[in-house]
């Protein structure tokens, strides 16, 4: 499978490639500029300009790959060597992140003008650490070593609990500095790890050590050490209690942007990881399966008995990123015909949940913004008031429960034929207990939404576009199940030709 992460190539880099890369990293940081001269509360215009432009260098790297194969090259930096390489994946997961950070920052203008914690400072901040955020998740996209991948790492989890932070309320504080905490105890785990790789074989770059390395102590317990880090990180059961009070003190567009991507980056580097690393640990492959099972059926019962909306949607992105950890037992040590059917539903998977869980991030925020209510019972009346909005949670819903046409039905039909063409028959059962906990925990806020016997009550209906951002995003997790074949076919772009 390390052909498929583009870490062996014999295609030289094409001339111009690296400095359209660096490019691609640098550009979003421009929106630190931007928020310097003007506050998110004023306009989107200048957000909404730097994002389109940072989609630019993407165009010209995606053509690159597309005519020439992956592009790999090396960066030297004094004693340091930093290795790079893009291929259909890293395309996939930069234009994701280019096009989530765009929706994000243009969102954020309309909220903050009505949200009331808005008035204090941290606005100020918001699109500079959006920017560092999608410059950080640049680098763990393109990174082939692994100290590269830990700086990338660490950027990105300062930039994701600066944003957490933002509201400056005590909640806020106090479950940003928890997440903060544990982000460094997982950056500590993974650290020592990365030392314990160096000291013993001497390189980082991911293609020497996948020649390097020997099966022994040293190699797992160096993979305990990234695992336990990342896996911290990514809020994998039963690391997951931090999630729900982060998300739930934290800004919409924030949340949006967290658990469409941030945990997303950590999941990343675990599985690349393992495939390089271990490709034949079989055994510990089936112990995160377990772990990705339970996450799916955990997640979604504490999603169906959460109280709070943004508890719900929170518990919910738990219980997604299991269907992603069952790919680990479908990669590693079964047929290449079935490890190709698991790799295409993983990302595939992988992508249309980032789309729907941002959609229904911002669509929970408009519900909560417009009826005042944090709790799933006050939205009695929704229906009839706010179906802009409910229609937005709806259709992303969609994708998160498995339901043609969407992607999340074309991911889970992917994985479902992996698991029946290895004969892991345990994951079939996950898959439909999953598919009847999504379908619960959704339902239940339709349930009281479309509750019509009650008093109609004051609220502010939010401003359209905030509406029509959420709309765009679930509609667009929805459509990239029946045009699959576009970004499935730039997952079959190995590390030799297209």
């Amino acid at each position: 499978m390390i052909e498929r992460l583009g870490l062996e190539t014999t295609q030289l880099p094409t001339t111009g490639s690296s400095m359209v890369t660096l490019l691609a990293v640098g550009l979003p940081l421009l929106l630190g500029v931007v928020g310097a001269v003007y506050r998110p509360t004023t306009r989107s215009w200048p957000a909404v300009l730097v994002s389109l432009l940072a989609l630019l260098p993407l165009l010209v790297l995606m053509r690159l790959v597309v005519t020439h194969g992956t592009q790999a090259w090396s960066l030297e930096l004094g004693g340091l060597t930093l290795y790079w390489r893009a291929n259909g994946l890293t395309l996939l997961l930069l234009l994701l992140t280019q096009l989530l950070v765009l929706a994000s920052a243009a969102y954020a203008p309309s909220y903050l003008r009505v949200v009331v914690q808005a008035r204090g400072k941290g606005q100020v901040w918001l699109w500079p650490l959006m920017g560092l955020l999608a410059s950080s998740l640049s680098v763990i996209w393109l990174a082939a070593d692994l100290l590269a991948l830990y700086i990338g790492l660490e950027l990105m989890g300062l930039s994701a609990v600066g944003l957490m932070l933002l509201p400056g309320r005590i909640e806020a504080l106090t479950a940003g500095m928890r997440y903060l905490l544990l982000a460094l105890i997982g950056s500590l785990a993974f650290l020592l790890g990365v030392a314990l790789l160096l000291g013993t074989w001497g390189r980082l770059d991911l293609a020497g050590l996948a020649s390097a390395v020997e099966p022994g102590p040293v190699l797992w317990v160096a993979m305990a050490l990234l695992s336990a880090g990342l896996l911290l990180k990514a809020a994998v059961f039963p690391l997951h209690a931090w999630l729900a009070p982060v998300h739930g003190s934290a800004w919409t567009p924030v949340s949006a942007l967290h658990a469409a991507l941030v945990i997303k980056a950590s999941f990343f580097i675990a599985l690349q990881l393992w495939l390089v690393l271990t490709p034949g640990a079989v055994a510990a492959a089936w112990v995160v399966g377990v772990m990705g099972a339970a996450a799916v059926v955990w997640g979604g019962l504490l999603a169906w008995r959460a109280d709070k909306l943004k508890d719900v949607v929170a518990w919910s992105t738990v219980s997604q990123l299991g269907y992603l950890l069952i790919g680990f037992p479908l990669l590693i040590g079964t047929a290449p015909a079935v490890a190709g059917i698991a790799w295409n539903g993983i990302w595939l998977q992988l992508l249309a949940h980032s789309l729907a869980k941002a959609a229904m991030f911002l669509a929970v925020g408009n519900l909560m913004l417009a009826t005042g209510e944090l709790r799933v019972s006050g939205l009695a009346g929704a229906s009839r008031r706010f179906p802009l909005a409910l229609l937005s949670f709806g259709i992303a819903a969609i994708s998160l429960v498995g339901l043609p046409p969407s992607a999340g039905f074309t991911a889970k039909w992917l994985l479902l034929h992996a698991a029946l063409a290895a004969g892991q028959w345990p994951w079939l059962v996950v898959l439909a207990a999953g598919t009847l906990l999504s379908a619960a925990y959704v339902f239940r806020v339709f349930r009281y939404s479309f509750v019509e016997d009650v008093e109609l009550e004051e609220y502010e209906p939010v401003p359209l576009k905030m509406d029509l951002i959420a709309l765009i995003l679930a509609l667009a997790s929805l459509l990239l199940g029946l045009t699959a074949a576009w970004p499935l076919a730039l997952l079959a772009m190995s590390g030799g030709a297209p």
